[in-house]
């Protein structure tokens, strides 16, 4: 893979030409093969440039300023971008390439981040995370379900205050609220001889 420089040896910008310098000069010193490209002698080069450039990359005016680094067909960005690669010790990921054997940017490539007073690393941190909120999840099912069946129970066994009587010579089965102690379960009445709703059972002698 060759790193392919595109710079304007003619350019009349001062800083331009600093940061072309800066660029061609730190690939020279870590031995990085490159190839300068010339856009200001070379139409093709310039058109190649100004379209291979991600449109969120060019400024407002859409015309790329050298110099913009490929690694072959792939953009790997303009002078900023280099130089925060550079400053963070990145600069060979930054190039598409694979630091050399020994070096700072291969150590902290390889570096395992460590992990103090036993915390867990972020994905462990996540995944632990989900679990808690599945088994809180699980325990409200299991408590909402525990208060369903606690009110059904106390639905099904009315107090003696509330204990119906049916009076079956009527079309209509008349209520009453009366205590009937004897009554244990409601089950439900009847209406002109259709079972509406359950009835209740009677226990003893009744």
């Amino acid at each position: 893979m060759v790193i392919k420089v595109f710079v304007a040896t003619s350019s009349g910008s001062t800083a331009i030409k600093k940061k072309q310098q800066e660029v061609v000069g730190f690939l020279e010193a870590n031995k990085i093969d490159f190839k300068e490209l010339d856009i200001a002698g070379d139409e093709d080069n310039r058109k190649w440039m100004r379209e291979n450039v991600p449109g969120e990359k060019k400024p407002q005016n859409g015309i790329p300023l050298p110099p913009q680094i490929f690694n072959e067909e792939q953009y790997c960005g303009d002078f900023d971008s280099f130089f925060s690669a550079k400053e963070e010790n990145i600069i060979y990921s930054f190039l598409g390439l694979a630091p050399p054997p020994g070096s700072m940017e291969e150590r902290i490539t390889e570096e395992v981040p460590s992990v103090p007073n036993g915390e867990v690393s972020g994905e462990e941190h996540k995944a632990t995370e989900e679990t808690e909120k599945s088994e809180a999840t699980d325990e409200n099912e299991a408590h909402t379900e525990d208060n369903a069946e606690a009110n059904t129970e106390s639905a099904e066994v009315p107090t003696e205050e509330q204990q119906v009587i049916f009076f079956p010579f009527s079309p209509y089965h008349v209520c009453s609220k009366l205590p009937m102690p004897d009554c244990t379960k409601f089950y439900g009445i009847r209406s002109r001889g259709t079972l509406v709703c359950l009835s209740w059972r009677i226990s003893g002698n009744h």
